[in-house]
């Protein structure tokens, strides 16, 4: 069979949560728009991200309220979590968001493409279908949103292990005696404190000093301390260094900050330390491409990579890796090509949540960097078992902490590591946006008992503290 030809205005590679609104929007204003997945509509947010892990975590903080619903006058006997049922709500959820998004497409202009792309030329496209069949796409602006996958480290004897990720893990209709999570970042925290209340024991190794490694220190500390409180073993600046099968499980060994190595025994790894750009199989280098030194491909703050008519968005890219992110690289490039607005990525904030419980919201500079910048600043802090609505609920883990500026008493950040923290982050921000001044949220009229009212203690306390 002869191989087909097509010519679009616009390629976007991977229906993420950045490319399938701008790809419509794209076809709704006139254009002709081809969007090429190999796998599974929606991105990663949807597939194995933000909605199947939020609801996977649902259901351990069900299983956790119902093991704590003694404390508050409430007895549940023999609780039991059921893997299969709790897979099988993940899965329906996942599905329904899934043909969602293809629904949404289909009922657009948009020509959805299935297979998976690599480049010929600048423009030019080649298409393997999963039959084999091959196809050539060409196009005058190509726009690259292929996502991460999970890294992999250089671990002596893993290779041998058939080891968890942040994807395959999703697939366990069974909870683990003791997981082993490699990795103290948000991934790692999330799904230790996930199947720890799922029924696991866990052990989480962290190669460095502490938890969360971009946070302040009496954050991540606040952290490891919430994760104890459940009864996971954190295991910080400890370097693994080999595994290997035992029996029906695994060993690794781990090599503390002293010198001395210690062999864990577990039945399932978690590998979370990070991902990579999903770029191997595109063949960037036939179009002159470039990528940085982890893989990433480089654009400017206007997602243009050093080729020209191509741009990159999402995760691919590097940077913060979020799905609101994504979703603002589509808005940037949606103005700049409809609308002839050039917004960059420099002007944007980049909030984010660790759907630990409780939550770590977080916006704006963390205290380490407003010292290094040498700004003028000061801190509020207060502690969740100060909050009356933290009282009343028996979410007492935590704190709220806010940076101000002294100078213009507008908020430089906030890491709020709460109850409904990613709420109240989002609070904070707005205040940002608005340029606000913390003493006008200190003098706010907010309704009692709720979290957010804190804020008039917590300003209070920063002001009580001047001088």
């Amino acid at each position: 069979m002869a191989e087909q030809q097509q010519h679009f205005d616009s390629i976007i590679i991977g229906a993420g949560q950045g490319g399938i609104p701008l790809a419509k929007d794209l076809a709704g204003a006139g254009e002709k728009v081809a969007i090429v997945e190999q796998e599974h509509v929606g991105g990663s947010c949807v597939n194995y991200g933000c909605t199947p892990t939020k609801t996977l975590i649902a259901s351990a903080h069900a299983a956790h309220a119902a093991r704590e619903a003694g404390e508050y006058g409430v007895d549940v006997p023999d609780v039991h979590v059921d893997m299969r049922r709790v897979k099988q709500r993940r899965d329906e959820i996942v599905l329904t968001s899934r043909e969602n998004n293809v629904q949404g497409l289909e009922n657009s202009a948009v020509k959805l493409v299935r297979g998976s792309a690599s480049f010929l030329g600048q423009k030019t496209l080649q298409i393997a279908a999963a039959d084999g069949s091959t196809h050539t796409l060409t196009a005058d602006r190509i726009i690259i949103n292929t996502g991460t996958t999970p890294r992999v480290p250089d671990l002596a004897g893993l290779e041998g292990i058939d080891f968890l990720n942040y994807k395959t893990i999703q697939n366990l209709t069974h909870v683990p005696e003791h997981l082993i999570v490699l990795g103290g970042g948000y991934i790692g925290l999330e799904f230790g404190q996930m199947f720890r209340r799922f029924g696991s024991n866990v052990t989480l190794v962290q190669h460095s000093d502490q938890l969360l490694t971009r946070e302040d220190e009496d954050v991540a500390d606040e952290m490891k301390q919430m994760l104890e409180n459940d009864g996971i073993r954190v295991m910080l600046s400890a370097q693994p260094r080999q595994v290997s099968k035992q029996d029906e499980g695994i060993t690794l060994t781990v090599k503390a900050k002293d010198g001395t190595e210690e062999k864990i025994s577990g039945s399932h790894l978690l590998v979370a330390i990070g991902v990579k750009a999903n770029t191997d199989g595109l063949t960037l280098a036939n179009a002159g491409i470039e990528t940085d030194k982890k893989g990433n491909i480089k654009t400017d703050k206007h997602l243009r990579t050093n080729v020209e008519g191509v741009y990159a968005i999402g995760d691919v890219k590097g940077g913060p890796q979020f799905t609101h992110i994504s979703y603002d690289d589509y808005r940037i490039l949606r103005d700049s090509f409809l609308h002839d607005r050039h917004r960059s990525t420099d002007e944007r904030p980049i909030p984010y949540c660790v759907f630990t419980e409780p939550q770590l919201g977080r916006v704006g500079l963390t205290e380490q960097e407003a010292h290094a910048q040498k700004l003028p600043y000061k801190v509020a802090k207060i502690p969740m078992s100060k909050v009356a609505r933290g009282i009343e609920t028996g979410n007492t883990q935590g704190f709220m902490k806010v940076l101000v500026n002294q100078e213009t008493e507008e908020i430089l950040g906030a890491a709020i590591l709460a109850a409904e923290g990613g709420e109240l982050m989002t609070a904070l921000q707005i205040a940002m946006m608005g340029k606000l001044s913390y003493k006008q949220l200190k003098e706010g009229v907010f309704a009692h008992p709720t979290y957010l009212e804190a804020l008039n203690n917590l300003f209070t306390k920063m002001d009580s503290s001047d001088g």
